[in-house]
C-alpha cells in the first residue's frame, strides 16, 4: 500500500511539472513556427512617371557632299574627319584641264555667233538703205525704177530680217553653252554648303571619279553638332499619348550614352506620323534635342531615354511590392479570404487579355479603369488583414494613393521572410 501511494505521489510530482513545461514549449514552438512577414513602408514625397525607350544620337543635320562631273581629283590636301569646316570652303578640286577647254571652246563659238550677228545686221541695214533710197526715187518717178527691182529689194530686206533672228538665236544658244561649260568647270571646286564637321570622309588625293547615274559621296557633314544633337527614339503605340502630352507640357527628357557617366538632358523637339510596325509591334520616331558644347555626343551612340511624362508632389507612396504581393488564404483574415480568391483569377494575365479582346470597347473602358482599384496587406495578429486603395500615377519603385486609409510610415508585407539558419 505503501508503495502505490509513493508510486502515485511521483506521478503527481511529475505531472505538475509537466504542465507548464508542456504549455512553454508549445508557446515556445509556437513562437519559432509563426509565419514573419517582410515588409515595407509606406511614404510621402514626389513621383515621377516616365517612358523608357533606346535612341540614336544623331546630327540634327547631315548633309552628304557628291560630285556633279568626273575627273581625277587634284593632289591636294583634303580635310580629314573630324575637322570643322565653314561655309564655302574648298574641300576637295577636280582637275580642270577638259572644264577648262571646254569654256574655251564655247567662248570662241559664242564669239564667232556674235560677229555673226553683227555681219547680219550691217547686210540689213544695207538693204533697208536700198529699199529706202528705191522708194524715195520711185516716188519722185515711177518709170525710174521698174516694179520687179523694188520687189528685190523688198524681199532681200525680209531675207536679211529671218537671217538675223537666226544669227541671235544662234548667239544666244552659244552664249548657253558657254554658261553651261562655265557651270561644269564651277563643279570642279567641290566646297561645303554650311559649317559643320567633317564625319565621313570617302575620298582620296588623286582619286578619279565618274559621275554618271548616280554622284559619288565624297564627304558627310554634321551640321552644329555642337550647338544641338538629336536623339531618335522609337515608342510604342501604348505610350505616345503620354509623350504628346508630356511635348505640350515641355517635360524633361533625360538619359545617358554608355560612353560617359553622365546624365544628359534634353527636351521632345518632334513626334513623327511616319509609324513602324515590326512583329505586330508599333512605333513613332520621336526626336530629342540636346545641347552639344562639348561634343561629348556623338553620331551613333546608343541612348536610354526617360521620357518624364507626369508628376505628383506630396503624395503618399505605396511600395510596388507590396502591390505585387498576393498571400495565401490561410495567411488571411477569415473575411478577406474572397478579395483574396478574386485576384487569384488575375494569375493568368495572358488568358485575362485574350478574353478581353471579347468584350466591347465600353467593357474594355470600365475593366481598365476598375484596375486601378488594388489591395494591400497588413498584419493584423498572426493573420493578414485586406486593405483597399485606388492607385495612380506609378514610378519603378511607387505607386501613387488616389484614395485609401494609408498614411506614411505604415507596414505593408511585400513577402515571406526566409528563416535564417546557423545562428
Amino acid at each position: 500500500m505503501k508503495t502505490l501511494l509513493r508510486i502515485l505521489l511521483v506521478v503527481g510530482i511529475l505531472g505538475v511539472l509537466c504542465v507548464p513545461a508542456y504549455f512553454g514549449a508549445a508557446a515556445y514552438w509556437k513562437m519559432v513556427t509563426r509565419t514573419k512577414w517582410r515588409t515595407a513602408e509606406v511614404e510621402q514625397g514626389r513621383i515621377i512617371a516616365v517612358v523608357n525607350s533606346t535612341g540614336t544620337v544623331k546630327p540634327k543635320e547631315k548633309i552628304i557632299i557628291g560630285a556633279f562631273v568626273s575627273g581625277p581629283l587634284l593632289p591636294k590636301q583634303l580635310p580629314d574627319f573630324n575637322d570643322e569646316v565653314k561655309t564655302g570652303q574648298i574641300l576637295a578640286e577636280i582637275d580642270p584641264m577638259i572644264y577648262d577647254a571646254n569654256v574655251n571652246r564655247d567662248m570662241a563659238n559664242y564669239d564667232s555667233r556674235m560677229a555673226d550677228v553683227s555681219r547680219v545686221k550691217a547686210q540689213l541695214q544695207q538693204a533697208i538703205n536700198d529699199e529706202r533710197r528705191a522708194l524715195d526715187l520711185r516716188a519722185e518717178d515711177k518709170t525710174f525704177i521698174a516694179q520687179a527691182e523694188m520687189d528685190k529689194f523688198k524681199f532681200a530686206r525680209m531675207s536679211l530680217d529671218a537671217q538675223l533672228i537666226v544669227a541671235e538665236a544662234s548667239a544666244k544658244q552659244a552664249k548657253e553653252s558657254y554658261k553651261y561649260s562655265e557651270t561644269q568647270r564651277a563643279y570642279t571646286l567641290i566646297k561645303a554648303p554650311k559649317d559643320g564637321i567633317i564625319i565621313a570622309r570617302l575620298i582620296e588625293p588623286g582619286q578619279t571619279l565618274a559621275s554618271q547615274f548616280q554622284a559619288p559621296v565624297l564627304f558627310e557633314i554634321g551640321v552644329g553638332m555642337r550647338e544641338e544633337m538629336q536623339v531618335h527614339a522609337a515608342v510604342d503605340e501604348a505610350d505616345i499619348g503620354r509623350i504628346q502630352e508630356a511635348q505640350k507640357r515641355q517635360l524633361p527628357v533625360s538619359f545617358t550614352v554608355d560612353a560617359h557617366d553622365e546624365l544628359f538632358h534634353g527636351v521632345i523637339d518632334q513626334i513623327r506620323l511616319n509609324s513602324t510596325t515590326t512583329q505586330n509591334v508599333v512605333t513613332y520616331p520621336v526626336v530629342v534635342k540636346a545641347a552639344n558644347p562639348d561634343l561629348k555626343l556623338l553620331p551613333g551612340m546608343t541612348a536610354a531615354i526617360s521620357f518624364q511624362v507626369d508628376e505628383r508632389k506630396d503624395v503618399v507612396k505605396i511600395p510596388n511590392s507590396a502591390l505585387r504581393f498576393y498571400p495565401l488564404p490561410k495567411q488571411v483574415r477569415k473575411e478577406d479570404v474572397p478579395i483574396l480568391e478574386g485576384t487569384q483569377l488575375k494569375d493568368d494575365e495572358q488568358e485575362a487579355q485574350q478574353s478581353e479582346t471579347t468584350l466591347s470597347a465600353e467593357e474594355r473602358a470600365e475593366n481598365r479603369r476598375k484596375r486601378n482599384r488594388r489591395h494591400v496587406w497588413v498584419e493584423e495578429g498572426d493573420l493578414l488583414k485586406a486593405v483597399e486603395v485606388v492607385v495612380g500615377l506609378t514610378d519603378s519603385q511607387f505607386t501613387e494613393m488616389v484614395s485609401g486609409s494609408l498614411k506614411a510610415g505604415d507596414k505593408l508585407v511585400i513577402g515571406v521572410q526566409q528563416p535564417q539558419y546557423g545562428r
